[in-house]
């Protein structure tokens, strides 16, 4: 049975055929089949596509901010009305349940590109300090990397500050999650996106992603995944010395002071833990509780863990479907082994599949407890369903838990006293820190201390993260 074969890029408002005849296959995560095939762009590809951002940028730094708003209008409302076939999309191809498509993965998507037009409204691109202006510009051509794990969400809170911005954009979405990007470039053709100011390359990060880090008339680089790949598109940008954002990895502390509302935080906690089946860089996989509460949080945790049905993610029923890829499948599995071997409670969950699941990458959603900070499994990034929780003693023994580690893109706080939530939240070191499981905000800066990053996107944050600042002296009054 032949499956789907994608050859084509979008390059300077036009799909057309890659210049390699190389493939590379797509992967059913629930039934481990391929369900299509991909082609992967050259140095070549990546050429035409910058050489077509950098012509129109000439023209589309220059037009009013009123043009690109409401080219941004048009995006926003054609993936409203797209909002189910991106939904499916994302299902298909990374195994994100439905229900979680259609609830977090599209709206969220959708609301990066409403929140830069929010930005675009009312944005200061010249300020006056006497007689020199402070003039904000387009920062040029964005090369911009994103990943798997939330494949539409990261690509528009990318994509629509540049656009904002008024730069042109040259995109690898991950080659592991790669059709809503397809649906994603339809959509920018629809909305009449000027030729050349959205173009995507398909490719792994080895060639495409490095042809871009390093390409000369790329301005700026912003990626989005691992530390390891963080490290390597720094590297190459380093020879032109371009701007580079990077959204890395996180080991996300969940502090829950004695007077927290445990019965409500424990359950939300678990569940932010393990939502996206705990693929989410952001994710508080780190619960740090009173030590003589710890009982009370294992029976807690246990049972809403037990709640969580795991099955085929097109189920409407389904909370979790499967972790997204073989690497990933291995990957969780060796960890929970790692955190048996350590010694750490095992308090639901372990290793192989849910039961009646023989198929499919799908993994028990697990919690230890008992865990140390020395442990692998308190350090290091697993990024699958599985929750760590470390007793603390006195609070600046959760503060120091929370801060031990070589992450630092969120955390959490719960307190029933906003004061003492305030003062704990101020002494995590991280880029956010969420007090009593707020309602997510699009306009929040969103970016890591430490190994998880630099830079910040999400509102006027990545807006500015595409602008470059001109001083112009002698500009007179305004």
């Amino acid at each position: 049975m032949s499956v789907p074969e994608y050859r084509q890029f979008y390059i300077d408002g036009a799909w057309r055929t890659s210049s390699s005849d190389k493939m590379s296959a797509i992967l059913c995560p629930v039934t481990e089949r391929v369900i299509g095939s991909l082609a992967m762009g050259t140095h070549a590809d990546v050429d035409d596509a910058v050489a077509a951002a950098r012509r129109a940028f000439a023209t589309f730094s220059l037009t009013p901010v009123e043009e690109r708003r409401a080219l941004l209008g048009r995006i926003l409302a054609l993936m409203e009305e797209r909002a189910e076939a991106l939904a499916i999309a994302m299902t298909t191809e990374m195994g994100t349940a439905i229900s979680f498509a259609r609830s977090a993965q599209v709206p969220f998507g959708i609301a990066h590109v409403r929140a830069a037009m929010e930005a675009l409204s009312d944005y200061a691109f010249i300020t006056h300090q006497g007689s020199t202006a402070i003039v904000r510009e387009p920062i040029g051509v964005c090369g911009l990397i994103t990943p798997w794990n939330w494949p539409l969400y990261q690509i528009t809170a990318k994509v629509a500050p540049a656009i904002a911005a008024g730069c042109t954009i040259v995109l690898k979405p991950s080659e592991l999650s790669p059709l809503s990007a397809l649906l994603f470039a339809q959509i920018m053709h629809d909305a009449g996106t000027p030729p050349g100011v959205f173009n995507l390359v398909n490719g792994t990060g080895e060639e495409v992603g490095a042809a871009m880090a390093s390409h000369p008339d790329i301005d700026m680089i912003s990626i989005t995944g691992s530390v390891r790949a963080g490290i390597l598109v720094a590297q190459a940008a380093a020879v032109t010395v371009k701007r580079v954002v990077q959204e890395l990895g996180g080991k996300s502390p969940n502090i829950l002071l004695p007077d927290a509302d445990f019965a409500r935080v424990v359950p939300l906690g678990v569940a932010s833990a393990l939502r996206n089946v705990g693929q989410s860089c952001s994710a508080p996989t780190r619960m740090i509780v009173p030590v003589d509460r710890l009982e009370e949080v294992e029976t807690l945790a246990r049972r809403h863990a037990e709640t969580m049905i795991v099955g085929d993610p097109m189920v409407q029923d389904s909370v979790l479907g499967p972790v997204a890829n073989r690497a990933q499948f291995d990957r969780v599995q060796h960890m929970i082994g790692v955190g048996i071997d350590e010694g750490a409670k095992l308090v639901c969950g372990g290793p192989g599949r849910p039961e009646g699941l023989s198929e499919g990458y799908f993994t028990r959603p697990t919690i230890f407890s008992d865990v140390t900070t020395e442990m692998r499994i308190a350090q290091e990034e697993i990024f699958g369903p599985v929750l760590c929780i470390i007793p603390y003693a006195t609070e600046d023994d959760a503060i120091a838990i929370a801060n031990d580690t070589v992450y630092g893109l969120g955390g959490h706080v719960q307190s029933a006293d906003l004061e003492s939530a305030r003062r704990v939240a101020r002494r995590i070191r991280s880029g956010q820190v969420h007090i009593n499981h707020p309602a997510w905000d699009a306009h929040a800066a969103f970016g890591g201390y430490k190994q998880s990053g630099n830079g910040r996107e999400y509102g006027v944050f990545g807006l500015e993260e595409c602008l470059e600042t001109k001083a112009i002296l002698g500009y007179g009054p305004s």
